[in-house]
């Protein structure tokens, strides 16, 4: 498989495997509410007292770590592929950020939330510009789904969930970067160079 293979395979399996961990997660958390809830709070709680729930803590942390090491090697392939630093460093930062969220809980404190507005905002921009990467009609799907994730992220900052609740609109930072990112891999690996 060449670079541009491998860069598709590690970006599909890494956002896979993270949206089935986060799933398996929310459904051992005892409560969860995806309304109520931030998503880091499947790997430890802290508003008022930390909690860890097990093995939902697990499971999303070590998923999170993974899904980061796998858009690391995804950066550094498409790096190979395409020679292009921006979104070589964008993806690159989203799976450093993706990392992080899972090496760093929430009761880690503001490094936590550190780590997960990288991981939201490159992986946002990430789409935007990998949309230079790929042909008509994904390149326009690239685009919106990196600038609803942007807009989820502004609307999360200024509390405005619309309705949502806080996990809800976390929700809607993170469902399209990780849907784009699962197409995205997929299109480079049916891509031919």
């Amino acid at each position: 498989m060449n670079n541009r293979g491998l860069a598709g395979a590690f970006m599909f399996v890494g956002g896979v495997q993270f949206v089935i961990g986060m799933l398996l997660a929310e459904i051992l958390y005892p409560g969860y509410s995806v309304s109520g809830n931030y998503i880091s709070d499947l790997g430890a709680t802290c508003r008022e007292t930390c909690i860890t729930f097990q093995p939902s803590a697990f499971i999303f942390n070590t998923s999170s770590m993974i899904l980061g090491i796998l858009i690391l090697l995804s950066s550094y392939c498409i790096w190979h592929e395409f020679q292009n630093y921006l979104v070589t460093i964008f993806i690159g930062l989203s799976g450093f950020g993706a990392f992080g969220v899972g090496l760093f809980p929430e009761t880690a404190g503001n490094l936590h939330l550190l780590v997960s507005l990288i991981a939201f905002l490159f992986a946002a921009l990430s789409a935007i510009a990998a949309s230079k990467l790929v042909k008509s009609p994904f390149n326009y799907f690239s685009v919106f789904l990196g600038i609803a994730s942007l807009v989820a992220l502004v609307l999360f900052g200024l509390q405005f969930y619309s309705g949502l609740g806080a996990g809800g609109m976390e929700r809607m930072i993170a469902y399209p970067v990780l849907l784009w990112a699962i197409g995205f891999g997929g299109y480079l690996m049916a891509s031919r160079p």
